[in-house]
């Protein structure tokens, strides 16, 4: 009888096909990659005070209120330094920037180094309208000795909601 038992043998595999497509693939993948940006912002949260300093220190707050038509900078708070209407349905902050230029230099030459700043924003302000705010009154672009820096403005930036307009015109005829 001849029969003949067949010998089993391992199998090879031959790899080299897909080790050329991930050697291709992967830097490919790596290059179209998008990378996120991470910012953070650091801002001041109201604090537990005596309520008679607390009435002091706020009427000297530098505000930023961001309104559906427009944005006013008051200071001390309550008191309407500019109002800046918006342009194209949009808040124009390099109108705001050049406004709180000027109050900084006013409050600089009265020795007042102020650094602290409350934006006060309605109900269903856009988020990136409020990161535009925050970036604006942060710093500014300015030249020194031939090259664009960034200026510092205003670093500490506390948030608030904006006080009603009802409100203001109430407290307006007092």
């Amino acid at each position: 009888m001849n029969i003949r038992r067949r010998t089993h043998r391992e199998a090879e595999l031959d790899i080299t096909s897909f080790m050329s497509l991930m050697t291709i693939l992967v830097p490919v993948l790596l290059l179209n990659m998008v990378f996120s940006h991470i910012s953070v912002l650091k801002l001041n949260l109201p604090g537990l005070s005596d309520a008679s300093v607390a009435s002091a220190e706020e009427n000297r707050q530098l505000e930023l209120v961001l309104r559906q038509s427009h944005v006013d900078i008051n200071y001390p708070a309550g008191m309407r330094v500019k109002r800046v209407p918006h342009v194209d349905g949009e808040p124009d902050f390099a109108t705001v920037s050049t406004v709180l230029q000027e109050v900084k230099r006013q409050l600089g030459e009265k020795s007042i180094d102020k650094k602290d700043l409350v934006i006060l924003s309605e109900k269903g302000t856009p988020y990136k309208t409020l990161v535009s705010a925050m970036d604006t009154a942060r710093s500014y672009r300015a030249v020194v000795a031939a090259s664009v820096v960034d200026a510092e403005l205003f670093p500490q930036i506390s948030l608030g909601d904006a006080p009603g307009e009802q409100m203001l015109q109430a407290t307006a005829g007092k």
